[in-house]
């Protein structure tokens, strides 16, 4: 077989359709990149030296060619995530900067950029779709975002700049995610594991026999405890070794803040490096900068509205834990001495206390496969669509992932997706997330046109099958699973043919969590709820009392919860708006400062959160953090729409469900997310439904 031939044959240049998941292996990454890259140059060249101002000319070509790009790092960046590896990191760390070089200088091509302006102005433009107006404004404003309008030197240090947040941002990401990994807590007595509920005990001997210690067992241990969320979150709650919980929180708040992993010079770099940028491009700050492609007017909207909802939950969260000291002090635990590795312990017993329940109790209601058949029962109600299982139609990377076909009324498939629901510490990073596969497009080949179906990636990180019982999922990864859907229902359910505002494409990010936090609330309303809660064992529905109790404890420290949004927003903001890297304070100095108005416990000493803040410093929530209240804001108002037809009148979910669907779902990012707004709900949003749906309203009215 010749050099030739094998490269040809490289899974990672198939450029479309479902990856080969089987066939793409790390060593494959660097060659597929050079050839890629090398024509991608080619294409380009012939594309600025043709271009004409006319959509055939400039967009379809332009569309064709960046498909192509994403599509394989696309691939590549996606296994970074599920199946991180030494050699997979290697290839990516040669790869990334030729395909950044690459990425800045199609944004920067002066003959595109002129292209699209002439197309603005000419006589063409108003035969254009709205779409397709504002996928050519969005490239305008891109474009100047991008540095088109840079010469010389200034244009040298924007794209050097760029190369180097991507290398810092990757360096992040990997840093956390070994940092993660090189802590665990062996125990080895039954005094060690004590308070512990089954499941932690079963996944930690699980853990453990990974790890080397063939004889484990959930009986006789030894018990493995990790950072990892499944292992770290449950452990917090019921240890009753206050020494262990102590240990474990400090080896969480420290995460990756020292030693080879330490992020905090990244930090700094990271900061430093998009004030530069922002400069370069004529903004005062990198969160002006941030926000001129976003939903936000300006970082004043963004404080005005951090503020309204900090007030609204301050008091409410110093209640929150004036009542958690007294409740501890009521078992002889010093009320004033409440430490924070305390309050995930304390809350719990608490909330046993005034729900009569566990978190745990539940567990074994919320079994995956059932809890998948109640999501779909959902979207079947709300939007006529049918989910069915897929499997075996697509390569996976896992065999743990899952995938299934999404179909319309008349039974034709709209649209597929992969579930990957279990965490895996070693290659997987923490979190969950939804990613495109392959966007919906309308392709016209050999004169006949088809519709491309969008195929989306929806990753979750819970508790994996034990001991051959299914997956028992907390009501919160009940809750994530929900999240993950609502977006993966944007991406899936869009009518728009264009790939460049087809599904979540085009739609401004402080408005992306709109459907994501939307689905959240059903899984409290009573049909959904009861759709999905049988027990594993005998499909003994869910017992009424838990249901109450569960409705009753929802906004149980509601308060505190959502301060501690706000104190990442503000942190986030802050930094990219008013820090200067070089002055007095450092970037954890800011955080101690943002602290003393936005959390009631102050943060320890040596708490180095930043460095595994992963949403700002690898991911792209910089300066955007506040995203998630802002979306918030229209999600409950969304949802508030469902409450005031009546939850209780089939028809009238049903109606607003299917204009809810052919608005928000449908309209992606065709339009500008307060048009797409206001058309489902007939008026501007309001924080009136949030500051209800979280039992703050009276807090909001003194």
């Amino acid at each position: 077989m010749s050099a030739s031939t094998i490269i040809s044959h490289n899974p990672l240049l198939q450029g479309n359709g479902l990856p080969p998941f089987a066939e793409i292996k790390p060593e494959r990454v660097v060659p597929a990149f050079n050839q890629l890259l090398a024509e991608l140059d080619q294409h380009l060249a012939t594309l600025e030296a043709n271009v004409q101002p006319t959509w055939s000319d400039l967009v379809e070509p332009l569309e064709k060619l960046t498909e192509r790009l994403t599509w394989s790092w696309g691939v590549v960046n996606h296994l970074m995530g599920v199946k991180n590896s030494p050699e997979l990191r290697e290839a990516h760390e040669i790869v990334q900067p030729l395909v950044v070089q690459f990425i800045n200088k199609l944004g920067q091509s002066q003959p595109i950029y002129n292209a699209f302006k002439a197309l603005r102005s000419s006589d063409s433009w108003s035969t254009l779709e709205l779409a397709q107006q504002r996928i050519v404004e969005a490239a305008i404003r891109d474009a100047e975002l991008s540095g088109v309008g840079l010469q010389g030197e200034a244009r040298d240090r924007f794209n050097a700049i760029q190369m180097e947040l991507a290398e810092l941002s990757t360096k992040f990401s990997n840093h956390v995610l070994d940092a993660t990994k090189a802590f665990s807590l062996t125990l080895t007595t039954k005094a060690e594991i004590d308070g512990l509920p089954p499941s932690l005990v079963s996944l930690a001997a699980q853990v453990a026999r990974a790890a080397g210690e063939e004889k484990a067992t959930p009986e006789n241990g030894p018990w493995r405890i990790t950072l990892d969320f499944p292992s770290f979150g449950p452990f917090m709650q019921h240890s009753t070794r206050r020494d262990l919980r102590e240990k474990l929180y400090k080896a969480h708040i420290t995460r990756a803040s020292s030693g080879d992993l330490d992020n905090n010079p990244l930090i700094v770099r990271i900061l430093e490096l998009r004030q530069e940028l922002a400069d370069l491009l004529g903004f005062k700050s990198f969160a002006q900068l941030s926000l001129a492609s976003k939903m936000a007017p300006n970082v004043e909207a963004v404080e005005a509205l951090l503020e309204e909802l900090r007030q609204a939950s301050y008091d409410a969260a110093v209640k929150d834990l004036k009542e958690l000291q007294a409740f501890a002090a009521s078992y002889g635990e010093e009320s004033q001495d409440l430490k924070h590795w305390d309050i995930s312990f304390w809350a719990e017993r608490q909330r046993e206390a005034k729900f009569a329940f566990t978190a745990e109790e539940l567990r074994p209601y919320f079994p995956l496969p059932q809890v998948l058949d109640g999501l779909f029962g959902l979207v079947k109600r709300l939007f006529g669509v049918t989910v069915t299982p897929a499997d075996g139609q697509a390569p996976v990377w896992h065999e743990d992932v899952r995938y299934f076909q999404i179909a319309d009324e008349t039974g034709s498939p709209i649209a597929y997706f992969y579930l990957d629901p279990y965490s895996r510490p070693a290659e997987k990073r923490g979190g969950a997330w939804m990613d495109v596969c392959i966007n919906r497009a309308k392709i016209t080949e050999n004169g006949a046109s088809s519709v491309r179906l969008p195929v989306t990636y929806l990753i979750c990180n819970q508790t994996p099958p034990v001991d051959g019982k299914p997956s028992l999922m907390t009501f919160y990864e009940v809750e994530t699973l929900f999240h993950e859907f609502g977006h993966g229902l944007q991406h899936m359910l869009t009518k728009v043919d264009y790939v460049g505002a087809a599904g979540i494409n085009n739609v401004e990010w402080d408005a992306v969590e709109l459907p994501s936090q939307f689905m959240e609330n059903w899984c409290y309303e009573r049909p959904t709820l009861f759709g999905m809660a049988k027990h594993y064992e005998t499909g003994e529905a869910l017992p009424e009392h838990y249901y109450q109790k569960l409705l009753a404890a929802r906004n149980y420290m509601s308060g505190t919860a959502m301060l501690r949004q706000i104190h990442f927003s503000s942190i986030d903001l802050e930094l990219h708006y008013r820090y200067r890297s070089g002055s007095d304070e450092t970037p954890a100095d800011v955080r101690h400062r943002i602290a003393k108005t936005t959390t009631i416990l102050p943060p320890l000493p040596e708490d180095s959160m930043l460095c595994a803040f992963g949403h700002i410093f690898e991911g792209g929530y910089a300066a955007g953090y506040y995203s998630y209240k802002w979306a918030e804001v229209l999600s409950a108002d969304a949802f508030a729409a469902f409450e005031e037809a009546g939850l209780e009148d089939e028809e009238a979910v049903k109606a607003t469900g299917g204009r809810y669907r052919d608005t928000v779902l449908a309209l992606g990012g065709s339009k500008h997310p307060m048009e797409v707004f206001k058309t489902f709900r007939g008026r501007e949003p309001s924080t009136i439904a949030l500051l209800r749906h979280n039992g703050l309203v009276s807090a909001a009215a003194n």
